[in-house]
């Protein structure tokens, strides 16, 4: 089979007053006579590099799995910036999730071929980004219709969202968590227990009833995990009914 190809663009935040660089992956073929399925990946570039999502999401399509889809990275300038965009307590999370729904979206919506609904749209995210994943489509429930968890960080805030979440049919979570996840090395937090909190987040998401896959793998905290749960996360998500 052929793969897809990345385009790279600039794109002017006014949310975040800053220019943003976008990876967004064009299947095989792709033709504006069809319409496609869009993946936003915070950690864009390390999905690309590492979770290997373009050649996932063409090989998923080719076997007949998903339908069309788009991918698009949204990558991290710097570890601090990462913390400030995608952190609960960072000063500009709040602006990056403004970014997601108001801006990006529309800007897809308006430049490629997509279906232009929540149940058309999923956020993926690791760590960090997941969180952000998580708050976005919890912010914006009728935006995004899948959210795609790879370990990510819980807190009181996080749960808070959760808990206070009315919705609960407009999107689907997909969460994973590995079992050595109990000591994992935070760039200002020092060490942490990641899983704990993911399980006290996974009863809480079971009790408020949304639709929900999980699964605890055994690793930790890493993307030679992550990439391997890349196909079975996409493919759970948004499989051909």
């Amino acid at each position: 089979m052929e793969y897809g190809k990345i385009e790279e663009v600039n794109f002017y935040s006014k949310a975040l007053d800053e220019e943003m660089q976008l990876l967004i992956h064009l299947p095989h073929q792709y033709s504006p006579l069809y319409k496609y399925s869009v993946l936003i990946a915070s950690d864009g570039k390390d999905y690309f590099q590492y979770g290997r999502i373009g050649r996932v999401a063409d090989e998923l399509v080719h076997e007949g799995d998903i339908n069309n889809m788009i991918v698009v990275g949204v990558p991290y300038k710097s570890v601090k910036e990462r913390r400030r965009m995608y952190h609960p307590d960072g000063d500009r999370h709040k602006d990056y999730i403004r970014f997601l729904a108001h801006e990006l979206v529309p800007y897809i919506d308006e430049n490629y071929p997509t279906y232009q609904v929540g149940a058309g749209r999923g956020l993926i995210g690791d760590s960090l980004a997941a969180t952000i994943s998580l708050l976005t489509a919890l912010k914006y429930p009728n935006c995004f219709g899948k959210v795609i968890l790879h370990s990510p960080y819980v807190d009181d805030y996080v749960m808070k969202q959760v808990a206070s979440a009315e919705d609960t049919s407009s999107f689907s979570i997909y969460h994973v968590i590995g079992e050595e996840e109990t000591e994992v090395k935070t760039t200002v937090d020092g060490i942490q227990d990641f899983l704990t909190p993911n399980r006290e987040l996974n009863n809480l998401i079971k009790r408020k009833g949304f639709s929900y896959f999980y699964e605890e793998f055994k690793g930790n905290h890493t993307w030679k995990y992550w990439q391997k749960d890349v196909p079975r996360a996409i493919k759970e998500s948004f499989q051909n009914d």
